[in-house]
């Protein structure tokens, strides 16, 4: 029952932080990511992959009844796990149901995706995700503690960039530390230098 106690003590959410690769996740799905932290508590955590294109539109790969407006949009690479799970993010400057950060909202339904599609909305974004990335209890714990992850605060200017496949370095870039303005400017393959 103690350590129970002390478990919860110690546990500290992620939800509305962004994960950034520390280069040492070379050769794997997270080389050079930015994940951004949508669930986490005890039982695991759920992210999606901001910089990963699947170089496709919506449309070509999603089989349903979008507004033109989705389909033409670039559909992302939310993780590894689940390829053909469906999640999307959707802002706008009030979101009083948001559900990661102020509004910002993590949404699973094909219908309301549909929904937000069809509103008219000027200032609303939206971007589709396919597949998520997934941590079980513990382990995103445990990835913190070996510095395999960076941590930086989300933000829906971050979320929605203009130039997603510069993400990594340009948050790097950000950060205080004449360590992470380094990282960044390291080639992708250090054998280059």
């Amino acid at each position: 029952m103690l350590l129970a106690i002390r478990m919860a003590e110690t546990f500290k959410s992620l939800k509305g932080q962004l994960l950034l690769d520390s280069g040492l996740l070379n050769g794997s799905f997270f080389h050079r990511t930015v994940v951004l932290i949508c669930q986490h508590d005890a039982q695991g955590a759920f992210g999606l992959v901001l910089n990963r294109s699947s170089d496709n539109k919506v449309g070509e790969m999603l089989v349903a009844d979008l507004p033109d407006l989705l389909k033409e949009q670039a559909l992302y690479l939310g993780g590894p796990v689940q390829p053909t799970a469906l999640s999307y993010l959707h802002a706008d400057t009030f979101l009083p149901q948001a559900n990661v950060i102020t509004n910002l909202n993590l949404g699973h339904s094909l219908d309301s995706l549909v929904e937000i599609g069809e509103s008219f909305s000027s200032t609303q974004q939206v971007r589709i995700y396919a597949g998520y990335a997934g941590w079980g209890p513990g382990q995103l714990e445990d990835e913190m503690k070996r510095k395999a992850w960076l941590m930086h605060p989300a933000s829906v200017d971050i979320v929605f960039t203009q130039d997603p496949r510069n993400l990594w370095r340009n948050v790097l870039k950000q950060k205080n530390g004449w360590q992470f303005k380094l990282l960044a400017q390291m080639p992708d393959d250090v054998s280059w230098n």
